[in-house]
């Protein structure tokens, strides 16, 4: 399976000839540069944030799945099957619904944590434990999930490969951490700087302990 990061929560995901693009941003609210590329299938964690749910300025004519409207049993999607984990953002002032969504493509088990403010309930913490090849990580800390509880939940859901998104970048307009914040929580010798926005990965390349690689940003 092939990933590219674009930007903010935003990767295209592609194995076989299917490709996905998950998140994608409103270019002139979050003043990244546009996705520019077509794909089969959009999923977004919600409809209603601009930062996470723009199809439209994904070209062509993708199926687009809204997390939101898909149940934890999931449904299959070009035989793919998406399950929805439902979650809230962190915002005491304007709280919404939005919700994290797990996938497997060429046999890796994905989790994107969409906007998610809070880690999700124990009975999905449970679920996930040893389940999750690749974590896409909101690393930007407030209004989405703590970087604390963060941490918490990857200990105990105990990814293989944890990639982080939604972290400060100078060309974006959120006020949010930089992902070094993330990052300084683990030991150097489990971060690698990819220093390219694009990554392969298959279920033998992962290694058994847990890695995290930081893309570089395309848009």
């Amino acid at each position: 399976m092939k990933i590219k990061f674009y930007a903010h929560a935003c990767f295209r995901l592609e194995h076989n000839g299917l490709s996905l693009i998950t998140d994608p941003y409103t270019p002139s609210i979050a003043q990244f540069e546009p996705v520019g590329e077509t794909c089969d299938i959009v999923v977004m964690s919600s409809a209603m944030d601009r930062f996470h749910s723009d199809a439209l300025q994904v070209p062509g004519d993708p199926q687009v799945v809204d997390a939101m409207t898909v149940s934890p049993y999931g449904t299959m999607v070009r035989g793919i099957r998406i399950q929805s984990i439902p979650n809230r953002e962190n915002k005491p002032e304007q709280s919404a619904d939005n919700a994290m969504y797990y996938l497997t493509l060429g046999g890796v088990r994905i989790l994107h944590m969409g906007d998610a403010g809070w880690p999700p309930e124990s009975d999905y913490v449970n679920y996930l434990t040893d389940r999750v090849d690749v974590l896409f990580a909101l690393a930007g800390g407030l209004p989405t999930i703590p970087l604390p509880d963060l941490h918490r939940f990857i200990a105990a859901i105990r990814p293989r490969l944890v990639i982080p998104m939604h972290y400060y970048h100078p060309r974006g307009v959120l006020n949010i951490l930089p992902v070094t914040d993330f990052t300084s929580h683990y030991p150097a010798e489990v971060v690698t700087w990819h220093k390219q926005s694009t990554l392969e990965v298959t279920p033998k390349s992962l290694a058994e302990s847990m890695q995290i690689v930081v893309l570089e940003q395309s848009r």
